[in-house]
């Protein structure tokens, strides 16, 4: 294992002779990681015990740190999913060499490159979505600065945001949705902020961000760089880039502050309401968030404040998405509940057997509940719908199987956490159906029942489970109600990975819902390491599962033949596969291998390179 000094002098002595792409491979990552971790805890600790001096002095220190400016460039060419998608200079997946180059010139300046414009069609919608792509020097530098940032302000951020934060997830939202009507029927104001990234003023941003001189040269660049669209330079007078690496970090921050703008609301209502603070409640994912209190009043003065905060950062709520409800009755037209992050939530009328109690002992007469919402649910009908109408051609019910298992793991995974074993039940009894009918459409002048039973086997005493015979095995297809209901585990207050409970985190991440359940179980298996580099797994690391051997060698895609890769381990692997010298390492040209970037490659590009 090399480090800088090393490498240099390897290189000053013989350039022909050091092969960069294996000093590249070994390099000591961990001792890397280390030094860098260090210091973003020792800048998590100073931000907050409020040394602002101290901060500032370890921002520089990573910010010129080898190590840090190191993993900065692998993360965005070997790690990152879009590596493969190019900005306007046409650079995807940049070689050992040419990465060590950009390490030594990645420095912070007052310019940046334009972004690469593209507007992506969203199924079942009129309207594009809008994507602003950095060249890859441009995400290395945002790589570097969002180390930087994201340890002072994970000290700062309020403990009710949940979205693009590391350990932090969809259903931690939830569940402090959940806690927060518990024990009283509430009004709600959901609601959402339109446009998000595309109106952020920069000004504001800037003047939010309170960083020294240097780094706020370097973002109002990226601010101000401006986009080509169809061959054309446009300015950027508002708005962040959509795609780069800091752009979450950065709406984060402008709109840090709406919590405590509730809270104070919640401290100025008069009488026996200021004595109820808690029962105001706000929880934002991202542009998202709804606001708990029993008072219609009340919500209507939060919406007002909450409109004026967010017009000194250019931002406005989303008509369309804003709604004023109540969780247990039905308010004017408005039925009762709210849907949020594809649940529905809302308190049904129960009897005295039923009923919660609250902290007096008392009958509540509802019940909390927490389901998937009708949207969701019919969204995902027609998603497995479409994939059994595509195969009705299909010859194989293997095929079938592999191509619906993923969608049903994922999905159930997902509402696992909550009351959905109904709602489990009736998308199986549906699915059930759709299936016999793909097995009728394939035995048209048949007898339906023979061929019913050759299709639908025996498992866990269910006679009606889709299988399929292959190799001597049999293959079933996964069943939403094969996933168990468990309750999720809402995250600490403020807590952060920043903030050294290494065991906490590693804890977490193993029952996170957003990981598929194959990566958690090898994640336990390997006990929280990467298979190739030994380094622990960290919130925010691309994990990619990777055959021991590959298919093409014999290799079986079976869990003891699986193992669980660091998205840069699954590179330098890939490519050690793709050459019959295993001592050699040989660079592909970057069509090769393209990661699920929804950009054409860059010689075939809009022109703009």
């Amino acid at each position: 294992m090399i480090g800088k000094m090393e490498f240099l002098v390897a290189m000053e002595k013989s350039k022909t002779r050091v092969n960069p792409i294996v000093e590249w491979a070994n390099v000591n990552w961990r001792k890397l990681e280390r030094r860098m971790l260090k210091l973003q805890k020792r800048i998590y600790q100073a931000s907050m015990r409020g040394d602002v001096k101290a901060v500032r002095r370890l921002q520089k220190t990573l910010l010129n740190s080898w190590s840090a400016k190191m993993l900065a460039v692998r993360t965005v060419t070997q790690d990152n999913e879009g590596k493969s998608t190019p900005g306007v200079d046409g650079k995807v997946e940049l070689t050992p060499t040419e990465r060590f180059e950009l390490v030594e010139q990645l420095e912070l300046g007052c310019k940046s490159a334009a972004t690469r414009r593209v507007w992506i069609p969203q199924p079942g919608k009129t309207e594009e979505r809008l994507l602003s792509i950095p060249t890859i020097t441009e995400r290395a530098k945002q790589a570097l600065v969002k180390m930087v940032l994201e340890p002072e302000w994970e000290a700062k951020f309020e403990p009710n945001s949940y979205g693009f934060r590391p350990g932090r997830s969809c259903m931690d939202a939830i569940e402090g949705v959940k806690i927060a009507i518990q024990q009283k029927s509430k009004y709600v104001l959901d609601t959402g902020i339109a446009p998000y990234f595309d109106r952020i003023n920069h000004k504001a941003l800037l003047d939010k961000i309170g960083a020294f001189p240097k780094l706020r040269r370097q973002i109002k660049a990226w601010l101000k760089s401006g986009v080509f669209d169809k061959g054309s330079w446009f300015p950027t007078e508002e708005s962040t880039p959509q795609v780069g690496v800091i752009s979450p970090l950065l709406a984060n921050i402008a709109l840090h502050g709406i919590e405590e703008v509730v809270k104070t609301l919640g401290r100025s209502l008069p009488g026996k309401q200021a004595n109820h603070e808690q029962e105001i409640t706000l929880v934002r994912y991202a542009a998202d968030f709804v606001i708990l209190h029993p008072g219609l009043g009340v919500i209507h003065r939060a919406k007002a404040l909450i409109e004026e905060f967010l017009k000194g950062m250019g931002l406005v709520l989303k008509p369309e998405k804003t709604r004023i409800a109540h969780t247990l009755e039905k308010v004017n037209s408005e039925e009762s509940g709210f849907d949020f992050l594809g649940f529905n939530i809302r308190q049904y009328p129960v009897g005295k057997y039923a009923t919660g109690k609250n902290k007096h002992g008392g009958l509540q007469g509802f019940k909390a509940e927490v389901m998937p919402s009708k949207k969701a649910i019919n969204a995902h009908y027609e998603r497995l719908n479409q994939e059994i109408e595509s195969l009705k051609s299909c010859t194989s019910q293997v095929e079938l199987i592999t191509r619906l298992n993923p969608i049903i793991t994922g999905w159930s995974k997902y509402y696992s956490k909550t009351n959905s074993a109904t709602t489990f039940k009736k998308l199986d009894h549906l699915l059930t159906l759709k299936l016999i009918a793909w097995v009728k459409a394939k035995h048209l002048h048949k007898s339906t029942k023979r061929w019913i039973k050759k299709y639908f086997g025996t498992k866990d005493g269910s006679c009606w489970c889709f299988r399929a015979i292959t190799d001597g095995k049999e293959l079933y297809l996964n069943y939403h109600t094969d996933f168990q209901i468990t309750k999720h585990i809402k995250v600490k207050g403020t807590a952060s990975p920043y903030d050294g409970n290494d065991i906490y985190w590693a804890a977490r991440r193993g029952r996170s819902v957003e990981i598929p359940v194959r990566v958690t179980k090898l994640l336990k298996k390997q006990q929280g390491k990467c298979n190739e580099c030994s380094i622990y797994f960290r919130d925010g690391d691309a994990m990619k599962v990777e055959h021991k051997i590959p298919k093409f060698q014999g290799g079986k895609d079976t869990y003891s033949q699986s193992q669980l890769l660091h998205g840069h381990g699954q590179d330098t692997k890939s490519r050690q596969e793709r050459t019959h010298d295993k001592s050699q390492i040989i660079e592909e040209p970057c069509e090769v291998k393209v990661s699920s970037t929804v950009l054409k490659p860059s010689h075939i590009s809009d022109g703009v390179a």
